[in-house]
């Protein structure tokens, strides 16, 4: 019996010994990290230096400091010029270079951030200089808002947390079938745009805006993006019947906030001169100084100059039939000769020439004769072709469906959604 027992504490002796022995020899391995890359970069085999352009700082500054010489220098300015031109460099704008690791800590590599997205790389580490941009991968997410009129557009949408880029976009969408001063307490809509992101989290700003709908006055106003032309890819917005919503004129000289102080009269009474019966052959759109003045059509600037009670104006020619012109600026942003697109800031709303407050007097010429704008039968763009609208119509039906596919808030603005698009 005692030879047994005896056996037994060997043997759990020896397993036990083995156990130990196999947990001695059992070390935790190493984790090799994994390497880092950025801009298509090996992190690893440089020394990275992140910083911001100082004012009055130039690429030359900067390279020379991180021991670039001026002849080497200089060789890269001339060799990427089609590409990036060093001296438009400007302060506040981010920058990574990408040093040697050795004792002269030589700069290798120099990227220059224009925004959060993209950047333009500039690689002379070689003989070979080259400069290239780069585009850091964007997720882009389907946001939907919807909101009711309370007060004003704009306000609805700051109250919705959007950016005020987008209101802007949805205002110049909306120019030619929506008086936006004109919208009733009670009106309502619903946006989808794309929001963008890098790295999930980074919000990068607002990309297109695919399709809106107002609900004014009982009508549902509709706007869905289109790319008709697929050579030119040029995109319009046009509503669900297919008509584009661009016309060939602005409603209106002034984005937002303007009233209309005086309308075309002929027989209108002008405090300025006693309240002598003088024609008022334009539309004063008041708003305050320093408000930009857009061209409402697409032309040739025929006159910028100062003269007399017009102050600084300028006169635009549309075409054979139609001019415009717009009165009593605070400056001008414009020059005779120079072509001008629908929208364009051509100055800035001021008081000068015969004028008691400020405003732009905004005239509207037809076969050389001033005429009420408003009571024009303008000419609109373009509508879709006939060959072209099958595609369309079934372009916007699940645009429109999404639209629709939750009805309009009644008292306040609904939550905002965010609709992850693959």
């Amino acid at each position: 019996m005692k030879k047994i027992l005896l056996l037994l504490v060997l043997i759990i002796s020896f397993s036990s010994c083995k156990k130990d022995s196999e947990k001695s020899n059992t070390t935790p391995k190493k984790v090799k990290p994994k390497p880092v890359y950025r801009f298509g970069y090996k992190l690893d085999d440089y020394k990275v230096i992140q910083d911001t352009i100082k004012n009055g700082e130039s690429f030359g500054a900067i390279l020379d400091r991180h021991h670039v010489f001026y002849p080497k220098i200089n060789k890269i300015a001339g060799t990427i010029k089609e590409t990036f031109d060093v001296r438009r460099v400007r302060a506040g704008k981010p920058y990574t270079i990408l040093a040697s690791k050795d004792s002269t800590e030589k700069a290798q590599v120099f990227i220059y951030k224009h925004n959060k997205i993209n950047a333009t790389i500039i690689d002379f580490k070689d003989s070979l200089i080259t400069a290239k941009r780069y585009e850091k991968p964007v997720k882009k997410v389907l946001r939907t808002v919807s909101g009711v009129i309370n007060s004003s557009f704009s306000v609805t949408m700051d109250s919705l947390g959007v950016n005020a880029g987008v209101t802007n976009e949805v205002a110049d969408i909306y120019a030619w079938t929506l008086d936006f001063f004109k919208l009733q307490k009670g009106d309502s809509f619903k946006l989808m745009f794309e929001e963008r992101f890098i790295e999930d989290t980074i919000y990068a700003g607002y990309g297109e805006i695919k399709s809106a709908v107002f609900k004014h006055k009982g009508t549902d106003l509709y706007a869905f993006r289109f790319i008709a032309d697929s050579i030119k890819g040029i995109p319009e917005y046009y509503d669900d019947e297919g008509n584009m919503l661009r016309s060939q004129f602005l409603k209106s000289p002034i984005k937002f906030r303007y009233r209309i102080s005086s309308r075309y009269n002929l027989r209108r009474k002008i405090a300025y001169y006693g309240n002598k019966i003088r024609p008022h052959r334009g539309t004063d759109f008041a708003a305050n100084i320093g408000t930009p003045i857009l061209a409402t059509a697409s032309g040739t600037v025929v006159e910028s100059t100062r003269r007399g009670g017009n102050g600084k104006f300028v006169k635009i020619k549309h075409n054979a039939t139609y001019s415009t012109q717009y009165l009593h600026m605070k400056n001008r942003n414009v020059k005779r000769g120079q072509y001008v697109k629908q929208g364009d800031v051509i100055g800035w709303v001021g008081m000068t020439g015969n004028t008691g407050g400020p405003h732009v007097c905004y005239r509207f010429w037809k076969n050389g004769r001033e005429v009420d704008p408003f009571k024009q039968k303008l000419p609109a763009a373009e509508p879709l072709k006939k060959s072209i609208r099958p595609r369309y119509f079934e372009f916007i039906k699940p645009l429109k469906y999404q639209l629709e596919n939750k009805t309009f808030p009644v008292k306040e603005p609904e939550v905002i959604e965010s609709i992850a698009k693959k």
